[in-house]
Protein backbone atom coordinates (compact mmCIF):
# COMPACT_ATOMS: atom_id res chain seq x y z
CA UNK A 1 0.00 0.00 0.00
CA UNK A 2 1.30 3.37 -0.68
CA UNK A 3 -0.02 5.47 2.67
CA UNK A 4 1.42 8.64 1.05
CA UNK A 5 -1.31 8.03 -2.32
CA UNK A 6 -3.63 7.14 -0.15
CA UNK A 7 -3.52 10.18 1.90
CA UNK A 8 -4.03 12.17 -1.20
CA UNK A 9 -7.28 10.01 -2.09
CA UNK A 10 -8.38 10.38 1.79
CA UNK A 11 -7.75 14.24 1.19
CA UNK A 12 -10.43 14.29 -2.21
CA UNK A 13 -13.28 11.93 -0.79
CA UNK A 14 -13.09 14.41 3.19
CA UNK A 15 -12.94 17.19 0.23
CA UNK A 16 -16.19 15.70 -1.26
CA UNK A 17 -18.21 16.02 1.85
CA UNK A 18 -16.85 17.09 5.17
CA UNK A 19 -13.59 18.33 7.09
CA UNK A 20 -11.21 15.54 8.35
CA UNK A 21 -8.84 16.29 11.02
CA UNK A 22 -5.33 15.30 9.96
CA UNK A 23 -5.42 12.29 12.00
CA UNK A 24 -8.47 11.26 10.99
CA UNK A 25 -7.28 11.46 7.26
CA UNK A 26 -4.63 9.73 8.46
CA UNK A 27 -6.94 7.32 9.56
CA UNK A 28 -9.49 7.39 6.17
CA UNK A 29 -6.59 6.52 4.12
CA UNK A 30 -4.74 3.17 6.41
CA UNK A 31 -8.62 1.63 5.78
CA UNK A 32 -8.43 2.48 1.46
CA UNK A 33 -7.57 -0.30 -0.88
CA UNK A 34 -6.80 0.69 -4.42
CA UNK A 35 -8.48 -1.71 -7.15
CA UNK A 36 -7.32 -1.60 -10.78
CA UNK A 37 -10.33 -2.94 -13.03
CA UNK A 38 -9.91 -3.48 -16.84
CA UNK A 39 -12.69 -2.06 -18.91
CA UNK A 40 -15.35 -4.70 -19.01
CA UNK A 41 -14.69 -6.36 -15.33
CA UNK A 42 -17.47 -6.99 -13.19
CA UNK A 43 -16.63 -5.92 -9.88
CA UNK A 44 -20.06 -7.06 -8.23
CA UNK A 45 -21.73 -10.17 -9.26
CA UNK A 46 -25.62 -10.42 -8.93
CA UNK A 47 -25.59 -12.52 -5.48
CA UNK A 48 -22.46 -11.02 -4.01
CA UNK A 49 -22.86 -9.31 -0.82
CA UNK A 50 -21.27 -5.39 -1.42
CA UNK A 51 -18.30 -5.32 1.87
CA UNK A 52 -17.62 -2.00 -0.03
CA UNK A 53 -18.32 1.17 -1.04
CA UNK A 54 -15.89 2.29 -4.18
CA UNK A 55 -14.56 6.15 -4.63
CA UNK A 56 -13.59 6.38 -8.29
CA UNK A 57 -10.21 7.90 -8.85
CA UNK A 58 -10.01 7.23 -12.39
CA UNK A 59 -12.63 5.74 -15.15
CA UNK A 60 -16.04 4.57 -15.39
CA UNK A 61 -18.57 2.61 -13.30
CA UNK A 62 -21.92 1.28 -13.81
CA UNK A 63 -24.45 -0.25 -11.47
CA UNK A 64 -26.89 -2.11 -13.07
CA UNK A 65 -29.49 -4.99 -13.14
CA UNK A 66 -31.37 -7.80 -15.19
CA UNK A 67 -34.76 -7.16 -15.62
CA UNK A 68 -36.76 -9.56 -18.00
CA UNK A 69 -33.41 -10.70 -19.53
CA UNK A 70 -31.88 -7.44 -20.29
CA UNK A 71 -30.11 -4.77 -18.72
CA UNK A 72 -31.25 -2.19 -16.83
CA UNK A 73 -28.36 0.72 -16.02
CA UNK A 74 -29.28 1.80 -12.73
CA UNK A 75 -25.94 4.67 -11.64
CA UNK A 76 -22.93 6.04 -14.01
CA UNK A 77 -19.59 7.40 -11.84
CA UNK A 78 -16.86 9.07 -12.97
CA UNK A 79 -14.03 10.65 -11.52
CA UNK A 80 -14.93 11.85 -7.95
CA UNK A 81 -17.72 9.66 -7.43
CA UNK A 82 -18.76 7.05 -5.07
CA UNK A 83 -20.27 3.36 -5.93
CA UNK A 84 -22.16 1.48 -3.79
CA UNK A 85 -24.87 -0.77 -3.37
CA UNK A 86 -26.68 0.82 -0.29
CA UNK A 87 -29.32 -1.99 0.89
CA UNK A 88 -26.21 -4.68 0.47
CA UNK A 89 -23.59 -2.85 2.11
CA UNK A 90 -25.80 -2.07 4.44
CA UNK A 91 -27.61 -5.53 5.47
CA UNK A 92 -25.12 -7.87 4.30
CA UNK A 93 -27.63 -9.09 2.16
CA UNK A 94 -26.46 -10.49 -2.06
CA UNK A 95 -26.99 -7.51 -3.94
CA UNK A 96 -29.13 -7.67 -7.51
CA UNK A 97 -27.20 -4.85 -8.59
CA UNK A 98 -24.09 -5.48 -10.11
CA UNK A 99 -20.91 -3.35 -10.74
CA UNK A 100 -19.19 -3.24 -14.08
CA UNK A 101 -15.96 -1.40 -15.25
CA UNK A 102 -17.18 0.62 -18.28
CA UNK A 103 -13.75 2.18 -19.12
CA UNK A 104 -10.26 0.91 -17.51
CA UNK A 105 -10.63 2.31 -13.76
CA UNK A 106 -9.20 2.91 -10.41
CA UNK A 107 -11.14 2.85 -7.13
CA UNK A 108 -10.23 2.96 -3.69
CA UNK A 109 -12.50 0.72 -1.81
CA UNK A 110 -13.77 1.83 1.66
CA UNK A 111 -14.23 -1.53 3.85
CA UNK A 112 -17.93 -1.64 5.75
CA UNK A 113 -16.35 -3.09 8.69
CA UNK A 114 -13.64 -0.56 8.86
CA UNK A 115 -15.44 2.16 8.27
CA UNK A 116 -18.42 1.05 10.74
CA UNK A 117 -15.65 1.54 13.41
CA UNK A 118 -14.42 4.43 12.14
CA UNK A 119 -17.25 6.15 12.92
CA UNK A 120 -17.94 4.52 16.44
CA UNK A 121 -14.85 6.18 17.19
CA UNK A 122 -15.14 9.42 15.71
CA UNK A 123 -17.51 11.94 15.08
CA UNK A 124 -16.02 12.93 12.12
CA UNK A 125 -16.79 9.77 10.55
CA UNK A 126 -20.11 9.68 11.55
CA UNK A 127 -20.83 12.81 9.50
CA UNK A 128 -18.52 11.35 6.85
CA UNK A 129 -21.11 7.98 6.55
CA UNK A 130 -23.78 10.73 6.73
CA UNK A 131 -22.81 12.98 3.79
CA UNK A 132 -21.88 9.96 1.78
CA UNK A 133 -25.65 8.43 2.33
CA UNK A 134 -27.38 11.87 1.66
CA UNK A 135 -25.63 12.87 -1.49
CA UNK A 136 -26.64 8.99 -2.40
CA UNK A 137 -30.22 9.37 -1.88
CA UNK A 138 -30.14 12.94 -3.21
CA UNK A 139 -28.72 11.47 -6.26
CA UNK A 140 -31.74 8.37 -6.44
CA UNK A 141 -34.57 10.85 -5.88
CA UNK A 142 -33.05 13.70 -8.20
CA UNK A 143 -33.12 10.36 -10.85
CA UNK A 144 -36.39 9.06 -10.21
CA UNK A 145 -37.89 12.51 -10.34
CA UNK A 146 -36.29 13.17 -13.54
CA UNK A 147 -38.20 9.97 -14.76
CA UNK A 148 -41.31 10.62 -13.17
CA UNK A 149 -41.48 14.00 -14.89
CA UNK A 150 -39.27 14.36 -17.55
CA UNK A 151 -39.45 13.59 -21.45
CA UNK A 152 -36.74 11.47 -22.86
CA UNK A 153 -35.73 15.18 -24.41
CA UNK A 154 -35.63 16.74 -21.06
CA UNK A 155 -33.29 13.38 -19.73
CA UNK A 156 -30.99 13.86 -22.03
CA UNK A 157 -30.26 17.56 -21.96
CA UNK A 158 -30.06 17.42 -18.43
CA UNK A 159 -27.59 14.61 -18.47
CA UNK A 160 -25.69 16.17 -21.05
CA UNK A 161 -25.97 19.63 -19.11
CA UNK A 162 -25.16 17.71 -15.57
CA UNK A 163 -22.84 15.16 -16.41
CA UNK A 164 -21.24 15.29 -19.81
CA UNK A 165 -18.61 13.21 -18.96
CA UNK A 166 -21.53 10.09 -19.23
CA UNK A 167 -22.48 11.34 -22.32
CA UNK A 168 -19.19 11.59 -24.02
CA UNK A 169 -17.80 8.46 -22.95
CA UNK A 170 -20.71 5.82 -22.22
CA UNK A 171 -21.41 3.29 -24.89
CA UNK A 172 -24.95 4.75 -26.25
CA UNK A 173 -26.77 1.67 -25.21
CA UNK A 174 -25.96 1.91 -21.37
CA UNK A 175 -26.67 5.90 -21.67
CA UNK A 176 -30.46 4.92 -23.66
CA UNK A 177 -30.81 2.08 -20.68
CA UNK A 178 -29.64 4.57 -18.12
CA UNK A 179 -31.92 7.38 -19.58
CA UNK A 180 -35.12 4.27 -19.54
CA UNK A 181 -35.23 4.46 -23.30
CA UNK A 182 -34.59 2.66 -26.14
CA UNK A 183 -31.86 3.04 -27.99
CA UNK A 184 -33.61 4.11 -31.26
CA UNK A 185 -35.72 6.69 -29.14
CA UNK A 186 -32.15 7.85 -27.71
CA UNK A 187 -31.07 8.32 -31.53
CA UNK A 188 -33.77 10.73 -32.15
CA UNK A 189 -32.75 12.26 -28.99
CA UNK A 190 -29.54 13.12 -29.96
CA UNK A 191 -30.63 13.76 -33.47
CA UNK A 192 -33.10 16.54 -32.27
CA UNK A 193 -29.90 18.16 -29.96
CA UNK A 194 -27.57 18.38 -32.31
CA UNK A 195 -30.61 20.69 -34.24
CA UNK A 196 -29.99 23.49 -31.72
Amino acid sequence: MNIEKNKEVAREIARSYVTLSTDNLTRLAEILIPMRFRRGTIILHEGEVCNYMYYVERGLIRQYYMKKGREVTEHISYEGGMVICIESFFLHQPSRLMIHAIEQSVVYAIPYNKLLSLTEESYEFCRLMFKIMERSLIISQQKADTLRFETAQERYHRTMTDHPDIVRRTPLHYIASYLQMTPETLSRVRSKSNEY
